[in-house]
């Protein structure tokens, strides 16, 4: 049996998500410039890459949490 749709605690999910997610880019960045000599450029691009990539998913968290706080309200 499928559980019921509870969202109560959706914002509080996609809070964690979000702070979870710029620790691991401030990480990423103080990794970079730790040891930027020490990685090949194709690496730096790809480790680059996925930071863009955490920036973008950070956008969609945030419409998120806009769109649960609308829904919210609607309520």
């Amino acid at each position: 049996m499928a559980k019921p749709d509870n969202r109560a605690d959706n914002v509080e999910h996609l809070q964690k998500n979000i702070n979870h997610t710029i620790e691991n880019i401030e990480e990423t960045e103080a990794y970079l410039d730790e040891h930027a000599e020490e990685i090949s450029p194709e690496e730096q691009q790809q480790i680059e890459s996925k930071n863009d990539r955490r920036r973008e998913s950070l956008a969609a968290f945030r419409s998120e949490i806009k769109d649960e706080a609308n829904e919210q309200n609607e309520e």
